[in-house]
């Protein structure tokens, strides 16, 4: 497919030695936010400033640090041999951390040092705070890249690339911000959005509580699951973790479990089709991440619901959908999420995605999710989609990374649109040099999302949110969720 130019031909380049002379002239500098007031807490930017780069670009890169306008602490690198394109990053979660986490940045950087090592530039957001926020997020990621280019100049190419969450939040900047960068990637991404996206979590709160009777115990001051957790609750990870261990024995060798704990863990894992070797982070998903979407960004709404759904797989589906908690969603708590993190498809720029397919947090059915609302936005011609024989959600070979960063810039750069086998031939090349194996399958194809996540009505039409209702909820203003 040609590119269409999406960029003025009086565009300004950087060029590699801007970045020397750029880090001794730097002082620091307000940012002007791109749709929202700065934060109260933050009266003033830091940065960037020289920082030390990770042990990972030892002697290869120059690194800067600092904390924009809104608060949210950023981390750029930009390698000695600079190839003038920037890959802005957003990172996953959400953390539920109250501020920008001025740590979360660096470790990033660490983690996605291939970037710098194959001659891109770096910038990543910590957000102005943890806790949910798609398009709060999207727009810290938007802020950083105009940060690096008032610093270094305009890269010739800019890229955005999430993970996890972050692939959420990516995907909101393709769509809102899309005409500034040139391309996207998106790896083991979230990509079915919040209102379709969580509904097995809210499947595995209900059922693991008709099971377990444990969260919250009868003798405790009882809640809506939908909550995830009543707002004043004082429960841990640990709390919650030996509530899990005493129903289903999850964590012991199943020799140690009591017949019931077998049962019970047998019941769960067949009903919400959930990984064993993940239960543990799903519950605490739909513990603690549903309180922070309710009580924090919602105002106690609920935008969840599960009263049309039949569990099935259990020894006794009878008793279960008789006994299971089931409840309604608040319209209005479903626009504000719908609009925060639902992505619409309508992207003007190529992306590529990377999934695992048998990533055990965000399932690769997500990708079915994301192509069928490209497709429903007009927009699939612009969506490759590759997949590898991967079992992890937070690791992926660094030689893939290389082949589809690789595969995704020349793609921006020639107009030659890349297939998923042209980019599963490539990657050996990159895995000469980083040893750490290819594992592409482009015969791939995942199944309908609805074939791993239990539908609700409507929710077998994508996208969940189409371009038209996301505008029109903007120009209403009110909508969505608050920095």
């Amino acid at each position: 497919m040609p590119r269409t130019p999406l960029r003025s031909p009086f565009r300004r380049r950087a060029a590699a030695g801007s970045v020397i002379m750029a880090s001794a002239l730097i002082a620091p500098m307000l940012m002007a936010p791109v749709l929202m007031a700065p934060a109260a807490s933050a009266s003033a930017a830091t940065g960037p400033e020289v920082a030390p780069c990770p042990a990972e670009l030892a002697d290869q890169a120059t690194c800067y640090g600092g904390q924009d306008a809104n608060g949210a602490y950023y981390t750029i690198a930009v390698p000695r041999d600079w190839n003038g394109s920037l890959v802005v990053h957003a990172h996953g979660g959400p953390d539920l951390t109250e501020s920008s986490d001025p740590e979360r940045s660096p470790e990033d950087l660490a983690r996605w040092s291939v970037m710098v090592r194959e001659g891109y530039a770096w910038a990543g957001s910590a957000y102005r705070r943890g806790g949910y926020g798609t398009r709060m997020a999207a727009e810290d990621t938007e802020n950083l890249r105009r940060l690096f280019v008032k610093t270094f100049g305009e890269p010739k190419l800019t890229f955005a690339h999430g993970q996890s969450w972050g692939g959420n939040v990516a995907a909101k900047v393709a769509e809102i911000y899309g005409r500034r960068y040139d391309g996207v990637l998106l790896t083991n991404g979230v990509l079915a959005g919040a209102t379709r996206g969580y509904d097995y979590r809210v499947d595995l709160r209900v059922v693991y509580q008709y099971y377990c009777r444990n969260h919250p115990r009868p003798s405790e001051p009882q809640y809506p699951l939908w909550m995830g957790l009543r707002e004043d609750s004082t429960m841990t990870t640990t709390g919650l973790r030996a509530r899990l261990r005493e129903c289903t024995g999850y964590d012991l060798p199943p020799a140690e479990r009591t017949a019931e704990q077998q049962r019970n863990l047998d019941d769960i894992l067949a009903v919400t089709k959930i990984p064993e070797r993940t239960l543990e982070s799903h519950l605490r998903f739909a513990t603690f991440t549903f309180r922070d979407i309710v009580h924090n960004r919602l105002g106690g709404r609920n935008p969840f619901g599960n009263q049309t759904i039949r569990y099935t797989g259990s020894h006794d589906d009878e008793a279960l959908n008789a006994g299971v908690e089931r409840f309604s969603a608040d319209p209005s708590a479903v626009r504000d999420l719908s609009f925060d993190s639902d992505v619409t498809g309508a992207v003007p720029i190529p992306v590529l995605t990377m999934h695992a397919i048998d990533d055990p947090t965000a399932f690769v059915e997500h990708e079915s999710a994301y192509r069928a609302s490209l497709r429903g936005a007009g927009s699939g011609g612009r969506l490759v989609q590759t997949f590898t024989r991967e079992s992890e959600h937070s690791e992926l070979s660094t030689a893939e990374y290389a082949a589809v960063m690789s595969a995704l810039s020349s793609w921006v750069r020639t107009g030659d649109k890349p297939t998923p086998a042209s980019v599963a031939a490539s990657c050996p090349t990159f895995d000469a040099a980083y040893g750490t194996g290819c594992f592409f399958d482009p015969a791939f194809v995942p199944g309908d999302y609805a074939s791993r996540v239990l539908p609700r009505p409507g929710a077998r039409h994508w996208p969940a949110l189409t371009a038209a209702q996301e505008r029109a909820w903007a120009r209403r203003g009110g909508v969505g969720i608050a920095p």
